[in-house]
């Protein structure tokens, strides 16, 4: 039987330390390269990229660190602003990498670090 690949997302969270550029990078870095390695994502499968940030974080594209740093350049992403919910979580960056993958739904790895864990403690 052959393995056809299907377009799956998987989302991860996490939280940034200050509104810095070099902060926002590392965060985003981080969160990328567990989320990659979890779910074994080739960058040629990758069919878009969406990050969200709250409304606390501005100093930086989460996007532009994932162009520089891993060569995505040829990657559809977007930045976008969380909803400010009262009580929100702060300083909390956010991504969804949809991608082509022979794995099922229950085979993704959802990656939630520091205090984004509490969003979704099911999947952590």
């Amino acid at each position: 039987m052959q393995n056809f690949l299907m377009s799956k997302a998987v989302r991860g969270a996490t939280t940034v330390g200050e509104n810095s550029p070099d902060q926002i990078k590392t965060a985003t870095l981080e969160l990328l390269d567990k989320l990659i390695k979890a779910n074994e994502i080739d960058r040629d499968n990758i069919v878009s990229v969406i990050f969200t940030l709250t409304p606390d974080l501005n100093a930086e594209y989460p996007a532009k660190s994932a162009r520089i740093n891993l060569g995505w350049d040829d990657i559809p992403m977007i930045c976008a602003g969380e909803i400010p919910v009262p009580g929100g979580i702060e300083r909390c960056l956010r991504v969804m990498i949809t991608f082509n993958t022979p794995k099922s739904k229950h085979e993704l790895k959802h990656v939630y670090l520091k205090k984004a864990q509490n969003l979704r403690p099911d999947l952590v």
